[in-house]
């Protein structure tokens, strides 16, 4: 019985000595299974991106190491793969991934090859960023001299949604949005831009534009110059009412305005005569026959003009408007004139005056003529004149001597109510008819009555008819109603034969037949 206790104690030091001996060999040759993580991605851009891979446990050791990379879940090696080449001095490392698609999803993982094989670190998402949109230019068609179409496509919207498309153009090379722009929908696909208020003969630059999240992208740069162009501009105000009574024009009504205009020989000057009859007189150019512009008022600068411009003020006066629409900005002048006849009968010294008649919205007076050449000129100077071709009643600044040849009274009229068709007619007037001494074959003239304003004659007629000839000849006559004239009218009749005296208003066409 006491033997057993003996036995128990010799055995642990035997047994203690085998444990001690598997212990140390087992911690010689066992290693940690290999182990990977996926720490984070970083410095995405459209086309790249850096995955930080992380080891854990390298086992045995790995002889490759890297991240795998694809637009679906779960990627391996077989797919995709970067493979990292730097000299790790920590557990992380970074591998950039390059070529990527723009505005695409993608799924990444660090792997790690050893003896055992690859081994895989977590999953990780990210989203490349977008890139600028795709867009085209359309080449302008339709060409006027203030309009032209044009366009472009957006073929590619970069990943990110277009929130505007449309055309930038300007004077200089590589217009952009910052400077005039149109603004034609949003989203990918073809838009027609149609540009407006253009200069005559001027060369534009143009390009198309969508914008996105990333920003604007320009399409290939286009050019085209736009042709004569012929503006009608008009002159609203608070003059209009005063200055043009019974016209049926109205204040600050474009469409019910005096006109200005250019034509095809000078499209950028546009000119015209404009009568201001209050003292203070306000007023704008406005480019159509509304105000849905461009309009212009006072510039910064005196004599300029501008689009948020205020009204422009001038006193009472006929004034000469020019505005030079070709440089920017535009410059405007408006000269008062007061209009005169000088020639050989003044002995060109000094010009007889004439009078402005609102009613009928022409320069007039009676004049005794002599015979010889003569023009009509503005404010005593040479700066403001107007001749006329041989046989024509269309005037010419600068213009050839209108010639007079026969010594006589003259009704001289001075129309310059139309821009750039200003006309005059310089008329001796007399009576025609077989009422009349002379019957239908020979006038009998009339003489001007100065102090009344008209032309007059005192006769014996007949219970026939008369007319009234201009210049001995058929050309212009007036016949009709005594209170309104017109030109080519029929007959005038005599009730009953006596001693007349009968007067004409030429410019009004109103005339008296009274028996003495």
């Amino acid at each position: 019985m006491k033997m057993k206790p003996i036995f128990r104690i010799m055995m642990l030091p035997v047994a203690a000595a085998i444990l001690l001996a598997g212990c140390t060999k087992e911690t010689s040759d066992v290693r940690l299974d290999p182990k990977l993580g996926t720490a984070k991605v970083s410095s995405i851009t459209s086309n790249s991106a850096v995955v930080q891979g992380f080891v854990v446990a390298q086992g045995d050791g790995f002889t490759e190491k890297g991240v795998c990379y694809d637009q679906t879940p779960a990627p391996t090696i077989a797919k995709s793969k970067a493979v990292f080449t730097g000299v790790a001095t920590t557990a992380a490392y970074n591998v950039p991934l390059t070529g990527l698609d723009f505005a695409k999803t993608y799924y990444a993982r660090a792997y790690a090859t050893g003896q055992a094989g690859t081994v895989y670190g977590e999953e990780l998402t990210f989203t490349t960023m977008p890139i600028l949109p795709t867009v085209t230019t359309v080449a302008a068609t339709e060409v006027t001299g203030t309009t032209a179409k044009t366009g472009g496509e957006v073929t590619a919207d970069g990943g990110s949604a277009v929130t505007a498309r449309g055309v930038c153009y300007g004077l200089t090379a590589n217009p952009t949005i910052a400077g005039t722009k149109t603004t034609d929908g949003a989203n990918t696909g073809a838009f027609v831009s149609n540009l407006t208020g253009l200069r005559g003969l001027t060369k534009y630059y143009v390009r198309a534009y969508a914008t996105n999240s990333i920003g604007t992208a320009y399409g290939p740069e286009i050019s085209f110059t736009t042709l004569v162009s012929v503006r009608n501009w008009y002159v609203p105000g608070d003059y209009v009412a005063a200055s043009y009574p019974g016209s049926g024009l109205a204040d600050w009504s474009p469409d019910k305005s005096p006109m200005v205009k250019s034509n095809e020989a000078n499209p950028n000057n546009v000119e015209g005569y404009v009568y201001m009859a209050n003292a203070s007189n306000n007023w704008k150019f406005a480019s159509q026959p509304n105000w849905n512009g461009p309009n212009y008022g006072a510039g910064a600068t005196a004599g300029t003009l501008s689009e948020t411009g205020d009204n422009i003020n001038l006193p009472a006066g006929y004034y000469k408007l020019n505005v030079n629409a070709g440089v920017n900005p535009m410059t405007y002048t408006a000269v008062a004139t007061v209009w005169g006849v000088i020639g050989d009968l003044t002995g060109w010294s000094s010009q007889l005056p004439l009078t402005y008649d609102p009613a009928v919205r022409v320069w007039k007076g009676g004049i005794h003529m002599t015979t010889g050449g003569w023009k009509f000129r503005a404010n005593n100077d040479w700066g403001y004149n107007y001749g006329a071709p041989a046989g024509s009643l269309s005037l010419v600044a600068g213009g050839d001597n209108i010639s007079t040849t026969v010594e006589d009274d003259y009704a001289i009229t001075l129309d310059l109510s139309t821009p750039l068709a200003y006309t005059y007619r310089a008329d001796r007037w007399g009576v025609i008819g077989d009422a009349t001494p002379g019957g239908w074959s020979d006038d009998t003239n009339m003489t001007w009555d100065a102090v009344n304003g008209r032309f007059t004659v005192t006769l014996n007629l007949t219970a026939a008819a008369f007319k009234f000839r201009a210049n001995d000849g058929w050309d212009y006559n007036l016949g009709g109603s005594l209170t309104a004239l017109t030109p080519g009218g029929d007959n005038i009749s005599v009730p009953s034969a006596g001693n007349y005296t009968i007067t004409l208003n030429p410019w009004t066409k109103v005339a008296t037949l009274t028996k003495n």
